[in-house]
């Protein structure tokens, strides 16, 4: 039997100019559907197959939405491709998974759906979706947040389909077309996946990155890897009034409750807790800090009340690691600058750290509003992410895959503070990792659902280095006796 070719991985300079013509293709998810254009959503998905033929002449591809019944006309199609392993049955039940996403977030200021990708955007560089390569940077909407994975997972494996390899057990590549929003490609695609009996030995999608000076006393290059995810709630506050005329307000009226209670929250926040994954993440770097934080990580479970009160002064990052935090990301009143508001609603955008629930916090945020005239509505909700273990086959796979690109980094568990797609495969999986392969600076991570998002080239190189060696170093599954 002849012997596959050692793959040639495609130089970093092309994998940005693939990544560039992704960004120009504004695939933007909505929770408005007039704001969707299904068009772009298909036109991307062409596209790929044009940019990896070899992949889509090899992997099997299937095109997932919502299921059907719902009433509603699909936004764009999820993708799941299979790719048949040599492993037998042993590795079609237990594949690898590598995820990422398609869809983007929208650019304030710029009409949705995006005629022009050309149009500015006020406080970018460059226009959001031209796609602009300069400077060793791929610039645009969706570099990062997600984009950048999907190219990197896609380049691996046209490279080693081009060299005739095949994996040991099962791979299945899941890129859905929602998670901004409803995140119910994913869903769909695991619940097809729990119905073939399919149980992933291990699930790898978006999250930490490698990252520096994010932790004190830490020098070295840090890849962080969520081992799991904080859950997400989203909850409406309002209160009711009789409204009426601006010149005769009555005192206390329905926008002043709806303050109150803001304010309320706002000066109560949820108190600090060092998490099971955030005592992983000190135990880790305990031998790679200096000076006093080194003593400080690995007396962590001893001082966790000191060390968690500690974070919450040191940045917003590290605050939303050992805390539940509460975002009031929209408002909306009376519809007139002299009407007095009838109704008035804000939306709490909650991400709640493992160990607490949708109900526990509801409850605690109930105690805190104590206004019987606020009403608080759970818009949708779901509660952290189970933890993924941080040792085993899996987790030395992962550092092996590290240690081909960014052999200087410190790989770390930590709690992933944004929920992903990936946390629909905790259901069939115990094994779910959350990793971007790339470097990233802290105010790259501010760009992402920001402005300026943008990814440098190098990093996409070493991205695809990542897993290409990921995949080369999947064992192969254990027969069944």
């Amino acid at each position: 039997m002849t012997e596959p070719a050692a793959p040639v991985l495609p130089a970093a300079d092309a994998v940005a100019a693939r990544l560039s013509a992704l960004v120009r293709v504004p695939t933007i998810s909505s929770r408005v559907p007039e704001e969707v254009d299904p068009a772009r959503f298909a036109e991307l998905v062409a596209l790929l197959e044009a940019l990896y033929p070899h992949a889509h002449r090899v992997l099997e591809r299937e095109l997932v939405s919502r299921p059907s019944g719902d009433g509603e006309a699909p936004q764009g199609q999820s993708l799941l491709f299979r790719w048949r392993g040599t492993g037998g049955a042993v590795g079609e039940r237990e594949p690898v998974v590598l995820m990422a996403h398609y869809d983007v977030v929208a650019v304030p200021g710029l009409p949705v759906p995006v005629v022009d990708v050309e149009a500015p955007a006020e406080g970018w560089t460059h226009p959001p979706f031209a796609g602009v390569v300069r400077d060793g940077v791929v610039w645009g909407r969706g570099t990062l947040d997600d984009k950048g994975s999907l190219v990197v997972v896609l380049e691996a494996v046209e490279a080693l389909v081009a060299a005739g390899w095949a994996p040991p057990r099962d791979v299945y590549l899941s890129f859905g077309h929602n998670e901004e929003t409803a995140g119910d490609g994913a869903r769909e695609a695991v619940r097809r996946l729990r119905e073939r009996g399919v149980t992933p030995w291990l699930v790898l999608d978006e999250g930490g990155a490698v990252v520096q000076g994010a932790m004190p006393g830490v020098a070295a290059p840090t890849a962080v890897v969520g081992i799991a995810e904080k859950g997400i709630l989203d909850l409406e506050l309002s209160t009711r009034d009789e409204g009426g005329h601006a010149s005769t307000p009555a005192r206390n009226g329905a926008t002043v409750r709806l303050a109150r209670a803001i304010a309320r929250i706002d000066d109560h926040p949820f108190p600090p807790r060092l998490s099971a994954p955030v005592r992983a993440l000190l135990a880790t770097l305990a031998g790679h800090a200096d000076g006093p934080m080194r003593r400080v990580f690995a007396n962590a479970d001893r001082l966790a009340p000191v060390v968690a009160r500690a974070f919450t002064r040191l940045g917003v990052e590290p605050a939303a690691l050992v805390r539940t935090t509460v975002a009031i990301t929209q408002l909306e009143g009376s519809p007139g600058a002299n009407v007095l508001a009838q109704t008035a609603r804000a939306n709490a955008n909650v991400r709640i750290l493992p160990g607490e629930t949708v109900a526990t916090v509801v409850a605690r945020l109930t105690r805190v509003v104590d206004d019987p005239t606020v009403t608080l509505r759970v818009v949708s909700g779901e509660d952290p992410s189970p933890v993924s273990p941080a040792e085993g086959p899996q987790w030395d796979l992962l550092r092996g895959a590290l240690a081909a690109s960014y052999p200087d980094a410190v790989l770390t568990p930590y709690v992933q503070l944004g929920a992903s797609d990936s946390r629909h495969y905790c259901a069939i999986s115990e094994h779910v990792y959350r990793f971007s392969p790339f470097d990233m600076t802290s105010e790259q991570r501010g760009s992402i659902h920001g402005i300026d998002e943008h990814l440098a080239v190098d990093a996409l190189g070493r991205g695809v280095a990542f897993v290409a060696a990921l995949l080369e170093a999947v064992p192969a599954p254990v027969p069944a006796p």
